[in-house]
């Protein structure tokens, strides 16, 4: 067998699908991309890639790398657990073989951050107010504030509006 053979007929031993949370990642990126009012050529520009790429990564059809995904969480301005939020615990999110050993140890362990989960948010809640153009335009506008202290202090002020109308 030539080491070429080696390489075409080499084993694949079975490992968790993960389209589904590639789909996930890509399509938190473009919201947060449009939120921000990015085009894709900018933040392809920002990562030295092209616009392609980054269409890829929105789509799902290319998995983005852990330091690539530590990148765009910068330039974006949010923390990478943002790439992630709404997925659930995981253990829905993607198929498995039931017979893989990674899966066997992780359906026999409790949950990770359990109580968080019970905290988190709705998702379809979340996602709908999120592409409302309302919210994208009062986003932009705050972000358009150059001086982080006064975008601090109109948050507090419309956290605090909101606070008041929720207690009456």
């Amino acid at each position: 067998m030539t080491a070429v053979d080696k390489i075409t007929t080499r084993s694949v031993t079975p490992t968790l699908q993960s389209g589904g949370i590639d789909l996930h990642v890509g399509s938190r990126i473009r919201l947060r991309r449009t939120q921000l009012g990015l085009s894709q050529e900018k933040l392809g520009e920002a990562l030295g890639i092209t616009f392609q790429q980054i269409q890829k990564y929105e789509r799902g059809a290319n998995r983005v790398g852990a330091s690539r995904l530590y990148h765009i969480a910068s330039i974006l301005d949010v923390p990478i657990s943002f790439f992630f939020d709404d997925m659930g615990s995981g253990r829905q999110t993607f198929s498995h073989t039931p017979s893989h050993p990674a899966m066997e140890v992780a359906d026999q362990r409790p949950p990770f951050n359990k109580a968080q989960q019970s905290a988190a948010c709705t998702g379809s809640e979340d996602q709908a107010l999120l592409s409302r153009k309302e919210t994208l335009e009062l986003v932009r506008a705050y972000y358009r504030i150059p001086q982080p202290a006064l975008r601090k202090k109109i948050l507090d002020l419309i956290t605090s509006m909101s606070d008041e109308t929720s207690a009456e």
